[in-house]
């Protein structure tokens, strides 16, 4: 069977030519080619004259001689082919050119060459092009652009038709491992898919969720998807995107997660499917701090010793765990990285490349920063990936935390300070910035408000300046990378401090930039000044334009939570369109295993919080946990309640030989909340552990405490964030755009975090729990429209009466 291979040309050239170092001493501008670079490209294009013919999409199919049925499609898109004599070419020549068009913010004059990938990229573009069209030979120019002073520099190479195939063919030699591999692993998953059982047995409605799932995948859309607890949303979704692959409906699927509790679900699901007979690849991508082989990362040769060479021996690594196993977990991409002394971070990421699954954080495919270039940047091949959105109810903050940016002048001032003898003139430029603040915050003396609008003439003045700021930052970095090429001794830890400070000031200025360029209407500008300090804010109150262009990377995006009501709120916020799909899945548990208590005396609100309050909520915990002694899990709306309602519990209703107190902790370490669920996982009839918690923090989401790990969960409160002028923009803008500005900004996001809490409680079908709402507001229309259709049951009780109603609900099932 004769196979082909898809591979772009910038992957190919990339792949085989990369050597030397890791070096993150002058990172690549903030999106360079996508933002400031597309619009330099598209000028030049446009000014190059009617025999300039822009953005010419190219490719081969390469057939290697030694094996003729394997067949490699090499394909990409040439920024310009001209015909005719270029004005600026030195040899006056009448022919045909292939331009390559680079931005960049680097001193162009002391270019002596081009870039050794830049220029094969051209190359490749001048092979297809020539066999294409039959010449017998044509110019390669290499055009670099400076994008602060729009300066030009121009690399020329002749290439004859002979020349450039051979050297064309070494390089596709070069690549013909892994073409090999790739096209028989192919084979093997598309046999092994075709005969691949749906590996449980079927859940009441699981099946027609799976069709669901199959049918937007065929369809090209978006799926928005309500699927509660034990609904196996995991298999559900993963199942039919496997089965779409083997049809050669997808190349890939991205399993995207908000936290590390999916990332091991999605593993686990992967490895089940492989015990029933699959053949597939998955890598999980860790945080670099996380696999990091230092204290903190430093990616340079002068601080790690595996920066040092990484990309002379990536390769080998990465074919020997390539060809040696499937399942490329965290500890197994260490183990293979510290075997060749490479970085494991970096090899994870190439590993993705050959993953048939790539099991990753939201921000690797929506973050403007993060994002994995390697297959979204604008000249990637564009393939049919299949994007699985885990937990899709918090992409809606995550997403607007994204694409939002701050500066203060605190940040600049303190640069300035750090730098005004070292680099007088980075410091001079952070001065300015930090006046065109002080004059905003002198226009704001005398407001009330410690937050407020501000217009976009006042962003636009102060982006100037951030802008030159940027552009004097990014030429100093590049100056010291070059030193440190040619420096024979490494820098004092004093100097790599001072690095590792102007590095993170970059990042914080470059993000500036990269949000400058994205800011349309879905954003407002506002200020604050707390803390003896003031920031201007560039925040996205609707996140979901960008999120949808980053799903249009996609043939397909599934996006499921047991908790995205109401479903039309969540669509909207994360780039769905009127054609997308909706789906509110059967609940495969009894509701009757469930009860759902409501306290119509009591309230969080504000203006009744006082030591009255904090009594009576105090005994009505004491009463929801009278009915059976085990473990339960009490949720306040901040640490301030739960502190106050914690001392009043512990003198008056706490007995310390059958009840068990914890409080959860701000800034908890990963040690700490790893202890603090251990407690949960030992249960007992004749004792009672309760753990106060943070509604919306770690423990009210994401954990799986299952049987009598956990038996009941107390809400205080409806969840609602607190007044702040950040949230008061929120109302304000989708007010202005038609919408309950208060349910976008306060209701909705607050229920989602009671109902990700209640959903603690029933994990299996055998499960049995409470849920008690201690909030008269969850009474109200507004907040019972948002109940879930498991909830349609449900008892309203005064504090004093739930003691009776949870005795009811365990006497009748125990």
């Amino acid at each position: 069977m004769v196979s082909a291979v898809s591979v772009s040309v910038r992957s190919l050239v990339e792949f085989i030519l990369r050597s030397g170092d890791i070096d993150n001493r002058i990172p690549a501008a903030p999106d360079d080619a996508m933002i400031e670079g597309s619009r330099m490209h598209r000028r030049l294009q446009k000014a190059s004259g009617p025999d300039y013919e822009p953005e010419v999409s190219l490719s081969c199919i390469y057939t290697y001689p030694d094996n003729p049925d394997l067949r490699v499609k090499v394909e990409g898109r040439a920024d310009g082919i001209y015909h005719g004599t270029l004005p600026d070419d030195p040899h006056g020549e009448h022919g045909t050119f292939v331009d390559e068009i680079k931005t960049t913010y680097r001193n162009l004059g002391k270019m002596t060459e081009p870039e050794a990938v830049h220029l094969a990229q051209a190359r490749c573009y001048a092979y297809m092009y020539m066999q294409e069209h039959g010449l017998g030979w044509m110019y390669v120019r290499m055009t670099y652009v400076n994008l602060d002073s729009e300066d030009i520099h121009y690399f020329y190479e002749r290439v004859e038709r002979n020349q450039i195939t051979e050297w064309f063919d070494d390089l596709m030699r070069e690549y013909g491992k892994w073409a090999a591999f790739t096209s028989n692993w192919i084979s093997q998953r598309t046999d092994s898919i075709r005969t691949l059982p749906f590996p449980f047995a079927y859940r009441e409605g699981q099946k027609e969720l799976a069709a669901d799932v199959y049918r937007t995948i065929v369809h090209g859309r978006k799926l928005f998807l309500e699927a509660p607890t034990g609904t196996g949303k995991t298999i559900a979704t993963l199942f039919p995107s496997i089965k779409a692959m083997g049809e050669g409906k997808a190349q890939k699927i991205f399993y995207l997660t908000a936290k590390s509790v999916g990332s091991r679900v999605a593993e686990d699901t992967l490895e089940i499917c492989r015990s029933k007979g699959l053949k597939f690849k998955d890598v999980c991508l860790t945080a670099k701090e996380k696999v990091c082989v230092l204290d903190r990362p430093e990616c340079n040769p002068d601080a790690c010793p595996r920066a040092k060479g990484h990309f002379d021996r990536i390769n080998a690594a990465i074919y020997d765990l390539l060809t040696t196993a499937d399942n490329f977990s965290r500890t197994t991409i260490q183990e293979y990285a510290e075997k060749h002394n490479v970085c494991p971070f970096e090899m994870s990421l190439d590993m993705s490349l050959f993953a048939d699954c790539v099991i990753c954080d939201y921000n690797y495919v929506f973050d403007p920063h993060a994002y994995l270039r390697r297959f979204f940047a604008e000249d990637a091949a564009r393939e049919n990936y299949i994007f699985l959105v885990d937990e899709a109810h918090n992409l809606v903050d995550r997403g607007r935390d994204m694409y939002s940016a701050a500066f203060s002048i605190r940040e600049l001032n303190a640069m300035s300070h750090l730098l005004s003898s070292k680099l007088p003139t980075i410091a001079e430029e952070c001065d300015r910035c930090a006046a065109k603040l002080s004059a905003v915050r002198r226009s704001m003396q005398g407001e009330d408000m410690a937050e407020f609008s501000l217009s976009s003439e006042v962003y636009l003045a102060f982006s100037s300046e951030v802008g030159i700021l940027f552009s004097t930052l990014t030429e100093y970095l590049e100056r010291e990378r070059k030193k440190a090429r040619r420096r024979k001794r490494k820098p004092s830890k004093q100097a790599r401090e001072l690095q590792d400070q102007i590095l993170n000031f970059y990042f914080d200025v470059s993000h500036f930039e990269l949000i400058s360029d994205l800011f349309d209407d879905h954003y407002r500008i506002y200020a604050d000044s707390r803390e003896k300090d003031f920031r201007m804010h560039l925040a996205c109150m609707d996140p979901g334009t960008n999120l949808s262009f980053c799903m249009d990377r996609a043939v397909s995006t599934i996006l499921f939570s047991a908790t995205l009501l109401p479903i039309q709120y969540y669509k909207q916020l994360l780039g769905g369109k009127p054609e997308d799909y909706e789906v509110y899945a059967h609940s495969v548990f009894d509701p009757e295993r469930r009860a759902v208590v409501i306290a119509d005396d009591v309230t969080s609100r504000y203006s009744v919080r006082g030591d009255d309050m904090y009594q009576k909520i105090a005994s009505a915990i004491a009463a929801s946990v009278s009915g059976k002694d085990g473990n339960y899990m009490v949720f306040f709306p901040s640490y301030a309640f739960l502190n106050a309602v914690a001392e009043i519990y512990e003198k008056k209703f706490c007995d310390p030989k059958r009840v068990t107190l914890l409080r959860q902790e701000s800034g908890m370490s990963e040690e700490k909340r790893k202890e603090f669920l251990a407690r949960f996982e030992e249960s007992s009839d004749d004792h009672t552990l309760i753990g106060f918690c943070v509604l919306g923090g770690i423990f009210s989401e994401g954990i799986d405490l299952r049987n009598d790990s956990l038996i009941g969960a107390v809400i205080v409160g409806t969840g609602v964030p607190q007044i702040c002028g950040e949230r008061e923009l929120l109302k304000k803008y989708f007010d202005a755009n038609g919408e309950n500005g208060y349910n976008y900004a306060y209701r909705y996001p607050g229920m989602n975090k009671v109902l990700q809490a209640a959903g603690r409680v029933i994990r299996t079908q055998e499960d049995l729990g409470v849920v008690v709402l201690l909030d008269d507001r969850f009474l109200m229309p507004a907040y019972r429209f948002l109940f879930p259709r498991e909830w349609r049951e449900f008892s309203v009780v005064p504090a004093d009466e739930i003691g009776r109603c949870v005795d009811n609900f365990w006497n009748e099932w125990l």
